[in-house]
């Protein structure tokens, strides 16, 4: 009975029960669904299940494998971890739409059809879209409304890529859609460009850091979990082994940097780094090896988890300063070490130092992208880990809690963030250590040992020399300076050239309406002046005329008309 309910199911019908419990209580109900959701998600046996027929098309709600298991494990435990979080929230619509959103990813990563996943799909774009607004703030209303617009178009692709699929094969299964030498059809093509946005593809990928930043302290922690990492989880299932995924992904480990290391406000930073980490990822779809595969299902566990640490960190700055721009932090330390010291385990984590998260996961990618003798990708691989040690790994804890001392003395976060925060990184250092748990869960089976020589010696030379080139460049002053400034990529697009371009078309429009009006002006007022003249006491048509040149004008007129009768 239990198996034939969609997971995360629970969360979604108990979020429906929260606005009538006490609001000092909605925040437990939140932890205590999730807990309870993993309980019986863990006892959902592997298989099929929840077969239905709808409108004569076979649904299959619930399909547990080794992969969704996975996913759904680690959406659990960031469920779970989040809400403890938010214990001290007393904001009904967060707890509703965290609730929401968390077990609709659960669900979606456990579809087994495109219908299925696309109910689901759509139901975390609407729910998260409140952990924006719930910022009530001008910023974030406009920047949720373009997040829920992106979203709900990635919604529509995927479900015009769904009937197209089923029309053209007459299956919804969500299977892979790759067939090798062939290129990808219509509804493919569909279907990625949906997942593309969701993931955050160069080009695509403006709305995460346009959005993340502006959610509450709790709801980005929320967001940095789920969205990305179920496009993710939908990319294995679906396009594993594309190659255009591989030139895709290098491009999303580098970008990033650029624009982490000019940006002011850490949560962009982290944003930005977000975007970064996804390109591993989906270098490993597109690698599509069972060494890429095992290491993209690695590594988005781990860094569902290092990365709400992260956020979790800065959320919890936010919460006690009011702001997480660098240029108005720093000697956080003194005031919050507990906070600290979680944020460099966070940072030490995404940066792939050994014995932590980051390290044995990152290091899956990058060796199966040397096992495939993809050299430049490898290359890119590796100046892309130096890039995150720079902006995630030293920037967020350099400019947050050390660098000057802006003399701000706060209280240390909450004991739930703190809580939170610690529980995040025991992870971080568990699976860093205990790492074969972690790999006995992947899809494969595993013959991969991080902690040989030459990884440890390679990870520690590329990240020494990353330490390096951060202190020389800060010491000679070449280090780009923290400015009080709004950088922009793609969003110039529609934060300068489509304004601008607005801006032309009314000047032109009111140029020509302008030259029209006053032309029309001038033609009514002849016309006026003509009929005035012509029929007034005195004008041709107005004056009295006598009957002989009246007679004399009608004979003219009957002979013009008898001559055309006879012409």
């Amino acid at each position: 009975m239990i198996a034939n309910l969609p997971p995360g199911l629970i969360m979604i019908l108990g979020a429906l029960v929260l606005p009538f419990v006490a609001r000092r209580l909605q925040a437990y109900g939140v932890l205590a669904l999730s807990v309870i959701s993993l309980g019986l998600f863990l006892i959902t046996p592997a298989g099929e299940h929840g077969n239905i027929t709808l409108f004569g098309m076979t649904l299959n709600m619930v399909r547990i494998d080794s992969l969704s298991r996975i996913f759904g494990i680690v959406f659990h435990i960031a469920a779970i971890v989040s809400s403890i979080y938010a214990l001290h929230v007393r904001d009904p619509r967060q707890h509703i739409a965290a609730l929401v959103y968390a077990g609709g990813a659960i669900g979606a990563c456990c579809a087994g059809d495109l219908i299925t996943l696309f109910v689901f799909w759509e139901l975390t774009a609407l729910s998260s879209v409140f952990l924006i607004w719930a910022s009530d703030s001008e910023r974030s209303y406009r920047s949720g409304m373009r997040y829920l617009i992106i979203q709900v178009a990635s919604g529509v692709l995927l479900l015009s890529g769904a009937i197209i699929h089923y029309v053209q094969s007459g299956s919804l299964t969500f299977d892979s859609f790759v067939v090798e030498g062939q290129p990808l059809g219509l509804a493919a093509t569909l279907i990625l460009l949906a997942l593309g946005i969701k993931c955050a593809f160069p080009l695509l990928h403006n709305w995460l850091q346009d959005s993340y930043p502006e959610a509450t302290a709790t709801g980005t922690v929320f967001l940095s979990a789920f969205t990305t990492k179920l496009a993710v989880y939908s990319l294995i299932r679906g396009f594993a082994g594309l190659d255009l995924l591989i030139p895709i992904g290098c491009a999303m480990t580098l970008f990033p940097i650029v624009f982490a290391v000019i940006e002011n406000d850490l949560r962009r930073v982290l944003a930005y780094s977000l975007n970064n980490q996804l390109g591993f990822m989906v270098v490993g779809v597109g690698i599509g090896t069972e060494l890429a595969i095992n290491g993209t299902v690695a590594h988005a566990f781990c860094h569902i988890i290092y990365k709400s640490l992260l956020f979790m960190s800065m959320g919890a700055v936010l919460y006690r300063v009011g702001t997480t721009k660098a240029t108005e932090l720093g000697g956080l330390h003194k005031s919050m070490p507990w906070t600290t010291l979680f944020c460099i385990i966070g940072a030490g984590a995404i940066s792939g130092f050994p014995l932590l998260s980051g390290f044995i996961s990152k290091s899956m990618i990058i060796s199966a992208a040397a096992e495939q003798h993809q050299f430049w990708v490898w290359i890119v691989l590796l100046i892309a880990s130096a890039g995150v040690m720079e902006h995630s790994g030293i920037k967020i804890p350099f400019f947050a809690f050390f660098a000057h001392d802006s003399g701000k003395r706060v209280e240390e976060a909450p004991w739930n963030m703190l809580t939170a925060m610690a529980i995040a990184a025991f992870f971080c250092v568990g699976l860093g250590i205990a790492y074969p748990l972690l790999y006995r869960m992947l899809p494969y089976t595993v013959d991969y040992h991080p902690y040989t020589v030459t990884h440890v010696v390679t990870q520690m030379q590329l990240l020494l020399f990353a330490l390096l080139a951060f202190v020389v460049l800060m010491k000679s002053g070449l280090y780009p300076a923290e400015q009080r400034s709004t950088n922009l990529d793609t969003d110039w697009i529609y934060r300068r050239l489509l304004p601008a371009c607005i801006r032309g078309l009314r000047t032109v429009y009111d140029v020509i309406n302008d030259a029209f009006r006053s032309d029309m002006v001038v033609i009514v007022h002849g016309i006026m002046d003509f009929t005035r003249a012509t029929f007034n006491e005195n004008g041709i048509l107005g004056r009295t005329w006598s009957s002989s040149t009246m007679t004399l004008w009608a004979t003219l007129l009957l002979a013009v008309c008898l001559l055309l009768y006879y012409l």
